[in-house]
């Protein structure tokens, strides 16, 4: 088996990203960067420090939105690598695999400190043909603050184009 790239961004390496959550060139979007962890290889890590205006109603936490929105961008992209990781090349090389989001579920356990950088994990808990699973910890300031888990829904190649990209 090939050795996972710790370094680059998988976002960065796929062409007509267009997300919000993750788009390398979407202006004022999240700019999210998932990578394999070096630490725990079969996880995949995302850290990002959140701006002044994904504030919640108090100014000190993190609007739960954006916390979903981090995670199902993670998810996702934790989904992607997988497949390339098991198929044994590198992300965006080859024909291109892009997963939806199927479901979604976000548990919030503590406030998220906006002033805090916060480190994301998921990892893939089944792998199927057409679906993954998968389950997502965001820790901010040492604490788990919230936690996901969803299903990752495989689709062709061609839906990208057939979506108006």
């Amino acid at each position: 088996m090939t050795q996972p790239d710790f370094q680059t961004a998988f976002q960065d390496v796929m062409p007509r990203n267009h997300c919000w959550g993750c788009g390398p060139d979407v202006p004022g979007g999240l700019r999210l960067k998932t990578r394999w962890d070096p630490a725990s290889p079969d996880k995949a890590v995302c850290i990002w420090t959140p701006r002044p205006e994904f504030a919640a109603g108090p100014r000190t936490i993190v609007y739960g939105g954006t916390i979903a929105s981090v995670i199902d961008c993670h998810g996702i992209w934790t989904a992607i690598g997988d497949v390339y990781r098991r198929e044994e090349r590198p992300v965006g090389e080859g024909e291109l695999v892009w997963f939806v989001t199927g479901a979604l579920n976000v548990s919030y356990r503590k406030p998220t400190p906006i002033d805090q950088p916060m480190t994301v994990h998921a990892w893939v808990r089944e792998a199927h043909p057409r679906k993954s699973l998968v389950s997502i910890s965001l820790v901010s300031a040492g604490v788990e603050c919230a936690t996901g888990d969803m299903v990752a829904v495989r689709v062709p190649p061609s839906w990208y184009d057939e979506q108006g990209s």
